[in-house]
């Protein structure tokens, strides 16, 4: 009891020869020999109003703190490898748009001379500023001298595989558009899936450079086009000099014969001929033997023969490219066409003069695209079997409304009538309707026995 107390308020310390108490327990044995912790040095705060600052404690350094010694270059082997696949994607993406650029200012560059000679203002840089008080030669001098200045400005740049110019300001043209369509080598995977689709599928397009110029003549409808100027009313009676007569002829090389018929109305309307004037891989696409022999000059077979197989076609025509749906799509709408391929090695000295003689075609109309009744006659007649095809079709398109209208009210009549009815009679209604019905079958059944 005593010793209790003095547990409990202290009291005389044991003598030094007597035996010392258990003061724990032995499961707790292994904590009792462990070493108290020493406390952490505290830093002081750094004195803010003047003074030395107070030493701070660093930390050790350790593997935990050095990248270098946590990591090495084999951790990013992945990252590594996406880098190096995006420098390659952007090195070709770079040097593909490069090359198609270089190739469609090599163009320009060869058919500047030409397309700067027949035309007053070639590009879409508009009418300059400087030449707008000037008249006659002098305003023909600069704005010669303004399409010299923009050299490969003459060509826009659409996208990185589309490039076009535009040409205007020549007698019995109203204006040029020209599109150059070239390889997407920036993208060589879908160069690659259009070259299997086309060699697997016929309805997808062939992979290859070309160029499309299509030409509008005047067709003497000056006076709507050209604004008026003074002193110009009394030149409104040659206006009608620059018309021709309506029809569709074309020189196509035979490979490109089938996908031309199939994907052009107008050229669908002519027969095929093989002209032994023109090499074996080109045939004539005409509505009359007349307009061959107008057309098929020995100049253009010189230009045609020197193109060769790159020449896909030659078209001069005034009905639309898709078939026609209404009656005013069949309005006659002159243009020219004109297609051939890209030579590999960018020369194009054979290629010039055919461009040259298409851009002149319209002179050569002017003059002698003007043929007997009888010819006209028979072209005008297969417009008016289109005229008149479109005309039965419109007619049984509202013949079919019509009948669908009458459906619609005869039936809203009949469940009007139904609705008005109550249960009994309306039984007697559908039975009566269900006889009529069976009858008429029957009947049906009969007359076709």
């Amino acid at each position: 009891m005593a010793s209790v107390l003095n547990n409990l308020f202290g009291g005389s310390k044991p003598s030094g020869n007597a035996a010392p108490a258990k003061a724990a327990d032995a499961d707790f044995a292994d904590f009792s020999q462990v070493p108290e912790p020493e406390a952490a040095p505290v830093s002081p705060a750094p004195n803010t109003f003047g003074g030395a600052p107070a030493a701070q404690t660093l930390r050790p350094y350790t593997k935990w703190y050095r990248l270098h010694e946590r990591y090495t270059w084999s951790d990013f082997q992945a990252e590594g490898i996406i880098l190096c696949l995006i420098a390659v994607l952007l090195l070709v993406h770079l040097f593909g748009a490069r090359l198609n650029r270089s190739k469609a200012k090599k163009w320009i560059r060869a058919h500047a001379a030409p397309l700067t000679a027949e035309f007053a203002l070639v590009g879409f840089a508009g009418v300059p500023v400087a030449v707008a008080d000037k008249k006659g030669d002098e305003l023909v001098q600069a704005l010669a001298d303004f399409n010299a200045r923009q050299g490969d400005d003459l060509l826009k740049e659409k996208s990185l595989f589309e490039f076009a110019t535009y040409a205007t300001g020549r007698a019995n043209v109203a204006f040029l558009d020209v599109k150059l369509t070239l390889l997407k080598r920036f993208n060589p995977l879908s160069v690659l899936v259009d070259s299997v689709m086309a060699f697997f599928f016929d309805s997808a397009s062939e992979n290859h450079e070309c160029v499309e110029a299509t030409l509008y003549p005047f067709d003497g409808k000056e006076a709507l086009t050209v604004p008026g100027l003074p002193g110009a009313a009394e030149l409104r009676s040659k206006d009608s000099k620059s018309t021709f007569d309506s029809f569709v002829w074309a020189i196509v090389h035979k490979e490109r014969m089938k996908q031309v018929r199939d994907d052009r109305y107008d050229v669908s309307l002519t027969a095929t001929k093989d002209h032994p004037k023109l090499p074996n891989w080109l045939t004539v696409m005409t509505e009359s033997a007349e307009i061959t022999d107008a057309l098929l000059t020995p100049e253009l077979i010189q230009a045609a023969e020197l193109a060769g197989d790159l020449l896909e076609y030659l078209i001069i025509s005034d009905q639309p490219i898709e078939k026609p749906k209404t009656i005013n799509e069949t309005t006659p709408r002159k243009r020219i066409f004109l297609k051939y391929r890209l030579p590999s090695d960018d020369n194009y000295a054979n290629l010039l003069p055919l461009f040259k003689y298409f851009l002149r075609l319209t002179d050569r109309l002017v003059q002698a695209a003007h043929f007997r009744p009888e010819v006209l006659r028979k072209v005008k007649a297969v417009r008016d079997n289109a005229v008149r095809e479109i005309q039965r079709a419109d007619e049984e398109s509202k013949a079919e409304e019509r009948a669908q209208e009458r459906e619609r009210l005869k039936k809203a009549k009949r469940d009007q009538e139904l609705n008005a009815l109550d249960a009994k009679a309306q039984r007697k209604y559908l039975e009566k309707e269900r006889e009529k019905e069976m009858k008429r079958s029957m009947k049906k059944q009969t007359i076709r026995g």
